[in-house]
Order: structure tokens, then sequence, then C-alpha cells
């Protein structure tokens, strides 16, 4: 038995999600005969981490603080060990700007994109500079806050006019944002998992969403909102080529033990990256878990592997 503290909560825009991620965990901790301490990532965390002793801090934060790379360090600087990617893949796949940089960097494809800061909007008139941008990406473009997860503050421009609007709800997340190029096509999901010291990509996961509309906070999180597709129905070589580059987007960001790829596959058949999560969902209507089961792992034999890769 092993004394783990959950670090769940927090006080993110993804609290609620992190609360019920971390509830299953301490459930299936439980039933593997785990000592919980159940520890909310907000307001003292320092305290009750120091408190509680752990042995093993399982990592069930969404959203700042929490996949930031910000907790990690905290933990590292206490000398507790936890799950999940370490600190500077965790910043790095946290902040989508810098996430893409570094695929586009490597070769991997990702929508073509500007990312700008709310200062260079207000002192460098980046605003002066949007038509010329809004024709190298073309309409509909992506207007997405840089820091932010489960589809928070991401908002469609389908025209010049739209743009305003979209930017300034996407600055209420962030002080920086992207625009992206969209791309229409199905959105696909590859869970990463490290076993033997290797990485393992489960069953692509499609997300299907039952409204003609963007596959959206409440659509990931409600269920009855969106339907998914478990393995994907996908030829086996699209399939295997989707995969591997879910797994090496996994590398170049330097994940570790367990990650979600999230990616767009165009009407052409092309697979393009549109972000790494190195803190995925483990909710009821979350994509790793639903890949594992597709793969064979229950949620509490996933949960185990967690916990001994931390190790």
């Amino acid at each position: 038995m092993t004394r783990i503290a959950v670090l769940k909560g927090g006080h993110s825009l993804e609290r609620q999600v992190s609360l019920k991620s971390g509830a299953r965990v301490e459930a299936a901790l439980r039933r593997l005969g785990h000592e919980v301490i159940e520890v909310d990532g907000g307001a003292g965390l320092v305290e009750a981490l120091q408190a509680a002793a752990p042995e093993l801090a399982f990592v069930a934060l969404h959203g700042r603080d929490g996949e930031d790379g910000t907790v990690q360090e905290l933990l590292e600087a206490l000398g507790i060990p936890y799950t999940g990617s370490r600190v500077a893949a965790c910043i790095l796949a946290s902040d989508k700007v810098l996430a893409k940089h570094a695929l586009r960097g490597a070769g991997i494809p990702t929508p073509e994109f500007y990312a700008f800061s709310e200062a260079a909007f207000r002192g460098l008139g980046v605003a002066q500079a949007l038509p010329a941008i809004s024709s190298r990406l073309a309409f509909p473009i992506v207007v997405k806050p840089a820091r932010q997860g489960s589809a928070l503050g991401i908002k469609f421009a389908r025209a010049q006019g739209d743009l305003p609007a979209a930017l300034i709800a996407a600055f209420s997340y962030d002080s920086k944002v992207l625009l992206e190029r969209y791309v229409r096509g199905r959105e696909l999901a590859v869970s990463v998992l490290v076993e033997g010291g290797l990485p393992r990509a489960l069953p692509i996961v499609e997300a299907v969403p039952e409204a003609d509309s963007f596959y959206d906070f409440e659509s990931r999180y409600e269920i009855g909102r969106t339907r998914f597709i478990c393995p994907a129905v996908l030829d086996a070589e699209l399939a295997a080529r989707t995969q591997a580059l879910a797994l090496e987007a996994f590398e170049v960001l330097g994940c570790s033990v367990f990650a979600r790829v999230d990616l767009m596959l165009d009407g052409d058949g092309e697979p393009h990256v549109l972000e790494v999560n190195p803190i995925p969902g483990l909710t009821e209507t979350s994509l790793l878990p639903q890949a594992a089961d597709a793969a064979g792992i229950g949620f509490d034999e996933l949960i185990a592997r967690i916990v001994a890769g931390a190790a």
C-alpha cells in the first residue's frame, strides 16, 4: 500500500472537471488498496502536503498551476514524487504557442498560425495587421487563448467582422492568443501511455458532436452532447500514421508516463496535430479512459499503470 495524495480542484477555470477526475482516481486508488489523501490544489496546498506527508502525489489538476509545470516544480521542491510529465514538458505543452513552434520546428504538421500578446495589440498596432493575417490564414479562423484547456475561450471567426469579438473573448482567458488556420475535417485524439519505458499509442478516439457545432467545453463534459467512436473508423495505414504522428509529438514535447494528442484529419486524409495535453481528463466522458478501455485496459488498471510510471 502506498500513501498517495490526489491533487484535484485548484482555482483554474477547469476546477470542476478536475474535481470529477480526482474523484474517479481516488475511488480507483482505494480499490487498488492504496491509502488516499484528498488535497485541493488551491490555497494552502504546501501546508496540506507537508501535513499529509504522502509517498506520491497523483496530479489530477487541469489548467493553470496544475498542468503548466507550477505544481510539478513545487512537488520537486518538496521532494514528493508525482505522476505525469515533468516540469519542462508541462510548461511547453500547456502553452499552445510554444508547443506549436516546437512541433513546427520538428516538422510535425500543425495548422498555420500567428500569435500575439494583448500588449502587442495595444502597443504595436497589431490590429492593423489583421487583414494581412486573415488573407494568409483564410476564413474561418480559430482564435484561441494560448494557455487554456478544454476548449475554453476558443472562438470561430467566419469573416473579418467576427475577429474583434473573437479576440476579446480569447483575451478574457489569457494575455496571449493565437489565430490558427481552421482545418475542416474529423476530430481525433490519440492517447499515449508509456509501457516498459516505451510510449504506446492507444486506439484512436473520434469525437462527433451531436449538434452541428464546435466540440466545445460543454460538449466535452456533458454526457449526450458528443458521440465518441473508439476505435475511430480509419483504414489501417492511416490509423498507424496518425498514431505515429502522435507518438512523435509526445516525444518532441518531452512528455512522459501519459498524455493525449489532439489532431484534425483534413479532407485529404492528412492528420494535423493541434495540441498535446500532459494531464488529460479522467472523467466519465474523457478520452484517455475510453481509449484505454478499447485497448483492454480497465480504469483501475490504467490508474495503476500511471502510478507505476511515476515510480
